[in-house]
């Protein structure tokens, strides 16, 4: 049923009951049925239509916002998937070219090194591609797979403080969460020479959510961050469309920290 259809009804339907009841009523029944008595059924005609008719309405609106916002979700993970799809089909012809350039040259060593490289990237497209969300888990228990799956991939050690509840945010949402997270790490497993990474969500004093990365690698320069790097640039166009501010700065110790904060309750 459709939105005009909805409003039609909506209009036409409550004005032909109540409209027709008076209508009968004072052509054929006022010597049978008395005005009081006649406002008094009016009155409960009214409300039980209006009850009923609204318990209708609002049912199916909420089918309908549901349906929407299930179809947007499944939007965001197509997206997703060929976001990651074009990541790797780029990666990969990268690497070929040098490999072919390499091979040319008779450099067999680096040829090996490009190799390795390429069997690292698909591998890591392919298990994020699988990491994708999915209903049957909430978004606490994926992250913790998923980086319990990057801790074996690598070997460097994860520690998770995950104290948002679940379905705290939207399907749409945790895509957009587990994009940052996917580029975050990829970006600490190619650069930083970390062994141990700390990862926090959890709710602000003000009511919203933040989530924190924090690595003890060799620390980004703070000026390459500026020169919005391809990885850089997503994850602030993901923290703009959650609602969250995305800062990156060096440790105490010399690590990096990568922070997300929102003062926005999560959407569902």
């Amino acid at each position: 049923m459709t939105y005009r259809t909805l409003k039609t009804f909506t209009v036409l339907l409550p004005t032909l009951l109540i409209g027709g009841f008076e209508y009968i009523r004072h052509d054929w029944l006022l010597d049978t049925i008395s005005m009081e008595d006649g406002n008094l059924y009016i009155t409960i005609l009214t409300f039980v239509l209006s009850f009923l008719f609204a318990t209708w309405m609002f049912r199916k609106l909420r089918r309908i916002t549901d349906h929407l916002a299930e179809e947007q979700a499944k939007r965001a993970v197509y997206e997703e998937r060929e976001r990651l799809a074009q990541e790797l089909h780029d990666g990969i012809s990268q690497t070929l070219f040098f490999l072919n350039v390499k091979l040319k040259k008779g450099r067999l060593d680096e040829a090996s090194a490009a190799v390795a490289t390429i069997d690292q990237q698909v591998r890591q497209a392919i298990f994020n591609l699988r990491s994708l969300p999915e209903e049957s888990l909430s978004l606490n228990l994926r992250l913790q797979k998923w980086l319990s799956d990057f801790s074996m991939l690598t070997d460097i050690e994860v520690k998770e403080r995950l104290e948002l509840p679940d379905h705290y945010f939207s399907s749409a949402d945790q895509v957009q969460l587990f994009g940052i997270v996917q580029e975050a790490f990829a970006n600490i497993r190619k650069h930083s020479g970390a062994k141990h990474v700390n990862l926090t969500m959890c709710q602000t004093k003000t009511g919203g959510w933040q989530l924190l990365i924090c690595d003890d690698g060799i620390g980004i320069e703070l000026h390459e961050a500026e020169q919005n790097s391809y990885g850089m640039t997503m994850m602030r166009e993901r923290a703009q469309k959650l609602g969250a501010v995305f800062q990156i700065e060096r440790t105490a110790a010399g690590g990096t920290q990568l922070s997300f904060i929102s003062e926005k309750e999560g959407r569902v």
